[in-house]
């Protein structure tokens, strides 16, 4: 396994430009991006963040009571990217699975997900998994992990941008 990334971010700010340079790296069809921490910890607001970044205009929220929100972002041609938002803490694995939600994986858009760990047996082999340690006002600690290739090599693109050390 690789050893995960580590970004510290003391602010919302922070949090902004770690989700700018992962939606340079990873905001591409196909791209699944998963979010897990406590309560409060921030994943709605990197989703926030991910999402202005590929260009989605549209209010970005927690979909906690619906499950999934679909908004229309951009590639950095200018074409149409799909962000799918998932927000799972309220279901299992089998009632994900009912819903269907594992098609979102192999789609052309980029699928974010909140509370990942709920349905890990669903997850595909390949995505970039964070996980977000603190909450309240104080300083956050993401842990990125790559899984497959193609989430390695966004590792690498990180490292070399010099966003993360």
């Amino acid at each position: 396994m690789v050893e995960p990334l580590r970004y510290v971010s003391r602010s919302e700010e922070d949090t902004a430009r770690l989700a700018r340079g992962l939606a340079e790296a990873a905001g591409k069809p196909g791209a699944v991006i998963t979010l897990d921490g406590d309560l409060g910890a921030g994943k709605t607001a990197f989703s926030r963040h991910f999402a202005a970044a590929i260009g989605v205009e549209d209010p970005v929220n927690s979909p906690t009571f619906t499950i999934i929100k679909e908004y229309e972002g951009r590639t950095p041609e200018g074409g149409p990217l799909m962000l799918y938002h998932m927000d799972v803490y309220r279901i299992g694995e089998d009632e994900a699975a009912e819903l269907g939600l594992d098609e979102y994986f192999y789609g052309g858009g980029v699928t974010l997900i909140e509370w990942a760990d709920r349905i890990a047996g669903l997850l595909p082999d390949g995505r970039l998994s964070i996980r977000i340690e603190g909450s309240g006002e104080g300083e956050r600690v993401f842990r990125i992990t790559p899984h497959g290739a193609a989430a390695e090599e966004v590792c690498t693109r990180l490292k070399r941008s010099g966003l993360i050390p």
